[in-house]
């Protein structure tokens, strides 16, 4: 569906702590990123595929990065345990809270979910969908 997402960062280092520590308990793990002549980036995807991929740069035109109002990153989870898990992560490597984990049933049956802000303010949904 789609092949890579990408968000800015003011600080790629406190970035790439801070998306570890959300994104390894659902699975996913950083790639080395080859810089290509454009900024300096992280990647992340599934151990066992390369595609689709989820970057943090430092913008392109060397302005200030800053969060898209109303866009949203959301991850996929294995399971609520995995929800909890990298919510709680999160919040511990410098994210904010844009609501707790926690069943939301008016999305869909068994659907069990959390919001964070990463450092620089861009939001995610942390989302397991027992509807799938």
């Amino acid at each position: 569906m789609f092949s890579h997402i990408t968000v800015g960062t003011r600080d790629l280092d406190r970035a790439a702590r801070f998306y570890d520590a959300v994104l390894i308990p659902l699975g996913l793990t950083r790639r080395t990123v080859v810089p290509d002549g454009g900024p300096a980036a992280a990647g992340w995807s599934t151990p066992r595929q390369t595609l689709p991929r989820f970057y943090v740069y430092e913008p392109f035109d060397g302005q200030p990065a800053s969060a898209g109002n109303g866009a949203m990153t959301a991850f996929l989870a294995p399971s609520p345990a995995a929800v909890d898990a990298s919510f709680a992560a999160g919040l511990a490597a410098g994210g904010g809270s844009e609501g707790a984990p926690g069943p939301r049933p008016h999305y869909g049956e068994g659907y069990y979910g959390a919001y964070l802000r990463d450092p620089d303010g861009n939001k995610l949904h942390i989302v397991h969908r027992g509807d799938l």
